[in-house]
């Protein structure tokens, strides 16, 4: 399968005792990692054993860290050169309150032939690829409508889109139509002007998404109650199973979940099994600090916790 990062990151991840309001913060560099929605997606995919190909920019020192980052660590990936620095964000994990910090700047603004160029290597890159999944945020000089335009090639391609992302950008996509499209609550709660709390709330908001043919299955997350997945059979509720430790981070939870729905989707299970093992994922990558990669060992074995409910549309 293929993905795409549009705005990608090197990140940073620091650790203190305590974070301190004046005087020197005394930090140990606990990783340094090539980051962003689908480059994180692709190295979960290839932890559950599948494979994965990540399509990105990178520009200037950053983005040849970010590019020498990607081949140390053995993924298979496409850069597209942008002019202008790729960006750096920071993980700051306080080991005395067991507090994670995610700092993540705005990233460079790219051009329109850029993005073009971006376009062009996504659908070469392709080929007979069933699904493809586009996560993160757009940069400053994109339309909010870049995914529609991503949607629409990746459809004439003969694959689907799996999407994840926020703002505009996902106000822009829907206008198009995706095969999946995966929302936190925040982000459900922005499509349809109301708080996300619930199942019954996630249930709402898909079956808007389905209705409108934004998505042909939409998951909503609730938090730590899990999440709902709505196909045009029903909406299934997948509740989180229990944690087996402290949570120390939900940094890497979003792109799990999506890598272990795409990794089973290629693998051929059907959209309420794909989501049921994300759920498992999701919460296994709460166990690891900053935005360190969940344990495959431990999602596996938090599968049959995760509990689900079938609710027919009305």
């Amino acid at each position: 399968m293929l993905t795409l990062t549009i705005n990608p990151t090197v990140d940073l991840a620091w650790e203190v005792g305590h974070l301190m309001g004046i005087g020197k913060n005394r930090a140990r560099v606990r990783s340094v990692a090539a980051g962003g929605g689908g480059i994180n997606v692709a190295r979960g995919v290839v932890l559950l054993a599948g494979r994965a190909t990540a399509v990105h920019t990178a520009g200037g020192e950053v983005g040849l860290r970010l590019n020498r980052l990607l081949d140390e660590e053995g993924v298979d990936h496409v850069a597209v050169d942008i002019e202008e620095e790729t960006r750096e964000a920071l993980v700051l994990f306080e080991t005395e309150s067991r507090r994670s910090y995610h700092i993540v700047p705005p990233g460079p603004r790219l051009r329109e032939h850029e993005g073009l160029r971006c376009l062009d290597a996504l659908e070469r890159a392709a080929g007979d690829c069933p699904y493809v999944v586009a996560s993160g945020s757009l940069p400053d000089g994109l339309t909010a409508d870049f995914y529609a335009v991503v949607a629409r090639r990746i459809k004439e391609a003969g694959s689907r889109l799996i999407l994840d992302t926020s703002g505009p950008a996902l106000n822009g996509a829907l206008t198009e139509g995706v095969y999946l499209l995966r929302c936190n609550r925040t982000e459900a709660a922005s499509l349809t002007d109301r708080s996300v709390l619930s199942f019954d709330d996630a249930r709402a908001v898909n079956e808007h998404l389905l209705t409108t043919g934004a998505a042909q299955v939409a998951v909503t997350t609730v938090g730590a109650l899990g999440a709902v997945c709505s196909t045009g059979h029903g909406h299934t509720e997948l509740r989180a199973p229990p944690l087996p430790g402290e949570p120390l981070s939900d940094a890497g939870a979003g792109d799990g979940m999506v890598a272990a729905i795409a990794a089973r989707l290629t693998a051929g299970d059907d959209p309420v099994s794909a989501c049921a093992l994300g759920v498992a994922v999701a919460a296994a990558a709460m166990l690891t600090p900053s935005t360190e990669p969940f344990a495959p060992e431990v999602a596996r074995s938090l599968r049959p916790e995760v509990k689900s409910k079938f609710q027919a549309h009305a």
